[in-house]
């Protein structure tokens, strides 16, 4: 007996980065796939369609910061000296952290299984859940980011 391959199971192309506005980094589709462990299930468009939605978000988050930072000379965000408390280089890193959580959070809510069965939707309220904490690590990183603390809290 022996088996023929079909051609199941092959991956997609890797994807171009995507460009950014100049100020913050472009954004690898293959280290996004790397870092947040995607398997193939995700396509490459949608996937890079997932991160381009989320980088038009973060951006949008940060803009002012990013123009105060402008302002005060930066080009990039490399030109940013981060306080002396947070390591070199920590401002693209936590970036992406902003935009891998937001684009991940955004596939898990896409992705949920649909099932008439109780185990279908114990799945789905799992990756709504887990989806939920990657936009909390998002809003953290845009936090750490911007120097606000990640919890506001007010008496009412």
């Amino acid at each position: 007996m022996s088996l023929i391959a079909a051609g199941y199971g092959t991956e997609d192309p890797p994807a171009a980065d995507i460009e950014n506005n100049g100020f913050w980094p472009a954004v690898s589709p293959a280290d996004f796939r790397l870092v947040e462990r995607l398997d193939s299930n995700v396509t490459s468009e949608r996937a890079v369609h997932a991160l381009a939605v989320a980088m038009a978000d973060i951006n949008r988050q940060l803009s002012a910061w990013q123009t105060a930072q402008m302002d005060e000379g930066a080009d990039a965000i490399g030109d940013v000296a981060p306080p002396s408390w947070l390591p070199p280089n920590v401002y693209p890193l936590l970036y992406k952290r902003a935009v891998y959580a937001t684009a991940h959070a955004t596939l898990l809510e896409r992705y949920r299984e649909i099932s008439a069965t109780g185990e279908g939707d114990e799945r789905g309220e799992a990756k709504a859940s887990a989806a939920d904490e990657y936009r909390r690590d998002a809003r953290w990183a845009v936090s750490e980011i911007t120097g606000r603390n990640h919890t506001t809290v007010e008496l009412i």
